[in-house]
């Protein structure tokens, strides 16, 4: 009786939920979310499926609890006490770096706006404002605004990049686009013509922060 004892212990301790969810993200990372399912992961796992229903009730909670673990580690990266525009920054950038190693995240961040990983980014930026000098009346707007643009453009992002076959040169990918735009109707798209010759080279990470820094000095206009 106690062996048995003990060997169920030893499985209940090996099977936690923290290593379905570490499971969950590497079918997810390596294979997409269709490929997410409870006999992949009881293969994976090397166990049965009652054992993963133990600590998980449908795919939707693993998605969600999946992604509440990778918004957790942005979080936890942000320096404690750091400048309120800097932390603003890193809590930005760490979850458009998120969604750029797993675009999935940014599907269910969309999908389920009310969500914990959505709760937590809402209060890593908008928990910010007042230390920054924001008013409590302009808080609301502020944080919205900062929040839907981290999520679109980082998602965008993800979704740009599952567009382009694996392997591709960005840069060349980018350079033909550039050519195709300069050879618009200067009349029709000044603006596009351009801006052409800066999209081979530049770097989504430094103007996704530009556009951040841009709302941050809008925002500071309301203090």
């Amino acid at each position: 009786m106690a062996t048995r004892k003990q060997r169920t212990e030893r499985r209940t301790d090996a099977l936690s939920k923290e290593r379905i969810v570490e499971a969950a993200i590497e079918i997810l990372d390596t294979e997409g979310e269709s490929a997410l399912t409870f006999r992949a992961l009881t293969a994976r796992l090397a166990t049965g499926a009652g054992a993963i229903y133990w600590h998980v009730a449908n795919k939707n909670e693993l998605l969600a609890a999946a992604t509440n673990d990778l918004i957790a580690r942005v979080m936890a990266d942000v320096v404690g006490g750091a400048e309120p525009r800097e932390a603003i920054r890193a809590v930005a950038l760490g979850v458009f770096d998120a969604i750029d190693a797993h675009p999935w995240v940014g599907t269910q961040l969309s999908r389920e706006p009310w969500q914990s990983a959505n709760v937590q980014i809402f209060e890593g930026i908008g928990g910010r404002l007042e230390a920054l000098g924001v008013p409590e009346r302009a808080r609301f707007d502020a944080g919205f605004v900062l929040v839907n643009y981290v999520l679109g453009v980082a998602g965008q992002n993800a979704a740009n990049a599952r567009l382009v076959a694996g392997g591709t040169d960005r840069s060349a990918f980018l350079g033909a686009v550039a050519e195709r735009w300069a050879q618009l109707d200067p009349a029709e798209y000044p603006y596009v013509r351009e801006v052409a010759a800066q999209l081979p080279e530049h770097d989504d990470r430094e103007q996704f922060l530009a556009g951040i820094d841009l709302i941050l000095a809008g925002i500071r206009t309301v203090r």
